[in-house]
This record gives structure tokens, C-alpha cells and sequence, in this order.
């Protein structure tokens, strides 16, 4: 399989070198933890001269014999050098038995720089400060960019290669299969055969038929409002029993998989966060045409999951905005800076173009705003908002 060089993540790793954290690799199956850690021990090996890496992938069979916790942390702590850098990178750490116990002794003997990646069910963000007592720093790993997906198939053309990351995607798994049809295939199994193959084993999900109707729905409502009661009601017009609480549930562990992001609303005049209704997100957008199929095809849904999941990728916090009647398809946020961004496939209607600016034109403080849109143009200005083709806007990683 072609590698590209994913920096972004790489230099994460490499900046926190030597810090006492355990660094956790993170981020939905299939998209890329393995190979990054791979890059980085090569990183090692080739910038670090009195290094010694104990890389364990318990992928492969010649590892079998380290799954319990015990004989990891003797094979390990066997492998010591002093006088040396000494680092443990630790690939799919969840298939030993009781892996955090071997991981927290090795940390606190305080000789070894530690790196770890895991299946998202059983290694979540929302566990890991119960897992390891000792600090941990997350690196979030996302399918291709589109940027990435320019560069592994080497386009120059900037609008056909975004025309077609919109069918294809960021799951570069799938770019090895020749047919539309075979690259769907692999992104549905990835998809039901390991992202809820995890969640059923780690929450003991007897229900899977629920599970299976849930996805779908949501799936199917990318950027619509949801709530967890509203698709019980739904699902209760078809005379299914379901508790809103375990459809709550089964979404909050969808997410913990990073199969889904929710995004909250954030009401812009009152600078509150709303706690009814959130917008939920695929963590990548061809997930939906692999499960549901390209008949139904709506641009505009699939345009708004490429820019949520973008903003998450470069480090934002995202909301849904609020104002009066009125939304914002996403407030971005980071430390002191703060973006407006509505997002559309064609704004050439005059009225298509009215709706989308008219709240932007509402909003009062001096915060940028923007339509991305695919506009097939160069950039331009109206009334003070930017309005951004995408393919420019997902390339652009010096400003939003």
C-alpha cells in the first residue's frame, strides 16, 4: 500500500518526546494509528542515536505470547538498556488482558518513553485518566484530509480531485480496490465488522438490531438536529419499544468510537451552550454510502460533514450556532479566536445566496465570518464575509 507522509500527526509525536506522559494514539479503526506509529519509530531510529525501541504489535502472531498483562511488563522491562533512550510503542495495546496494569508499572518505574495505540471501544478518551494513573497526552488521528487525498493520488486539478474525495473519502483502505462498488464493500465492513464489532463486545450489547436501526437514522440525519427522545418517538411510530435512555446510550458509545462527533449548539447572543438537540457527524462523510447507498445523494449534508470533521482535524472546538430563529451551521472555536461558517454546494441562486449570508449579516460582534461553497471561484468578499470554494478552504491550513 502507497504511504504519505502525515506530519500533522508525526510532529505531534515527536514534540512530546521525552515528556513523562504516556502518549495515546487515538481515532476511528482504519485510520491510520498503525502506520504512525511506524513512521515515528522510524523517526527514531533515524534522528535519535541511543535509542532503543521495544515495538510490540500484537497484530501479529509473534506476540501471542504477551497477552496477560504480566508477561508483557517482564518482556518489556527485560528489554531495558541503560545509559540508553529507552522507548516502548505498543500497537493495538487492548488485546492483552489487563494491559493497563502492565502499562501504569512500566510508567512508573519512570525508564521508559511510552506510546501506545488501542481499539477505540476499549481505549476512550473519557477512560483513559481511569485507566492510567499517570498523565496521558492524546494524538487524534482522522481518515485522509482532503489534502491527503490530493496527495496520494498526486492531483493537480484542485475541483475534479474535490469532486471525487467527495464520493470516495478519507478511508484510504479502500483506495487500493479499483471499483466504486469494491471500495463501498471494504468501508461497510470496516464500519460493521470492527467500529461496532467493539462496541458490542465492550458494552455487552444484546439489542443489535436497535444498534443496527440507530446508525441508520443517524447516518441518514447528518446536520439535522437529533435528540435521543425524538428518535425514540420515531422509532415508536413503527411500533418498536425503545427507551430513550438506551438510545442515549448507544449514541454516546458510537461516538466514544469515534464512528460519530456530536456537535452542541451554542446560542450567539446569550454565549451559552444549549443542552436540547445536537448535530451529529460522521467521522468520515462515505461511511453513509456505503451503508445507506448514493441514490438519495444531498451535497450539501455530505459538504457540512467534510467541514465539521476539518475543523475538528486542525484542533477547533465546534458548535451549532443560534441566533433567534436562525442557525449558523458552525461556530469555531480556539482559545481567543472565534470563526462564523456557513456552508453550501451552490450558491449561484439569489436566494439560495440570501439564505445562507443573511444570518452572518445578523451576527454583531467582529468575529470573522464565511460561506464555503463550491463556488469553483477565487476568493471574494460581500459585506465583510468571505465566500470560499472548498476545495480552496480545505487546502488552506495558514487561515480558516
Amino acid at each position: 500500500m502507497k504511504l504519505i507522509d502525515r506530519n500533522q500527526y508525526l510532529d505531534k509525536l515527536i514534540n512530546v518526546i521525552g515528556t513523562p506522559d504516556i502518549k495515546v494514539i487515538i481515532g476511528v479503526r482504519r485510520s491510520g494509528k498503525s502506520k504512525l506509529l511506524e513512521a515515528f519509530k522510524d523517526y527514531v531510529e533515524a534522528e535519535i542515536s541511543d535509542c532503543n525501541i521495544v515495538h510490540i504489535n500484537f497484530n501479529l502472531l509473534e506476540y501471542d505470547h504477551l497477552l496477560e498483562y504480566r508477561a508483557l511488563y517482564d518482556y518489556v522491562n527485560a528489554q531495558y538498556v541503560k545509559g540508553k533512550h529507552n522507548f516502548i510503542l505498543i500497537d493495538e495495546v487492548q488485546m492483552c488482558k489487563d494491559f493497563e496494569k502492565a502499562i501504569n508499572g512500566l510508567h512508573a518505574m519512570e525508564k521508559f518513553d511510552i506510546y501506545i495505540t488501542g481499539s477505540n471501544a476499549f481505549l476512550l478518551s473519557s477512560d483513559l485518566a481511569t485507566l492510567f494513573t499517570g498523565r496521558t497526552f492524546e494524538i487524534k488521528v482522522f481518515p485522509f484530509s482532503f489534502s491527503e487525498y490530493m496527495q496520494y493520488f498526486g492531483y493537480r486539478d484542485k475541483y475534479t480531485a474535490m469532486d471525487k474525495y467527495m464520493m470516495e473519502g478519507g478511508m484510504s483502505g479502500s483506495y487500493l480496490y479499483k471499483d466504486q462498488e469494491s471500495k463501498y464493500d471494504y468501508i461497510a465492513d470496516v464500519f460493521d465488522t470492527l467500529i461496532v464489532r467493539d462496541i458490542r463486545k465492550k458494552y455487552k450489547i444484546r439489542n443489535i438490531q436497535l444498534m443496527e436501526r440507530l446508525v441508520d437514522f443517524l447516518m441518514d440525519n447528518i446536520s439535522n438536529l437529533t435528540s435521543a427522545r425524538n428518535i425514540a418517538n420515531t422509532f415508536g411510530v413503527f411500533k418498536e419499544k425503545v427507551n430513550h435512555v438506551t438510545i442515549s446510550s448507544y449514541m454516546q458509545y458510537l461516538c466514544n468510537a469515534f464512528a460519530f462527533y456530536k456537535i452542541r449548539r451554542y446560542d450567539i447572543t446569550g454565549k451559552k451552550y444549549l443542552s436540547s438537540n445536537d448535530k451529529y457527524y460522521l467521522c468520515d462523510h462515505t461511511f453513509r454510502y456505503a451503508k445507506l447507498g448514493t441514490k438519495n445523494m444531498d451535497y450539501g449534508r455530505i459538504l457540512e460533514n467534510i467541514v465539521a470533521i476539518e475543523l475538528l482535524r486542525r484542533g477547533y472546538e465546534v458548535y451549532v450556532g443560534v441566533l433567534y430563529k436562525k442557525e449558523i451551521d458552525f461556530v469555531a472555536i480556539k482559545r481567543n479566536e472565534k470563526i462564523y461558517i456557513q456552508v453550501s454546494d451552490n450558491i449561484n441562486d439569489e436566494k439560495t445566496f440570501k439564505r445562507e449570508v443573511s444570518p452572518l449579516l445578523q451576527i454583531r460582534d467582529a468575529y470573522p465570518k464565511m460561506i464555503v461553497a463550491r463556488t469553483r471561484h477565487d476568493e471574494y468578499q460581500y459585506e465583510g464575509i468571505r465566500i470560499v470554494d472548498i476545495a480552496d478552504w480545505l487546502l488552506d491550513y495558514q487561515k480558516l
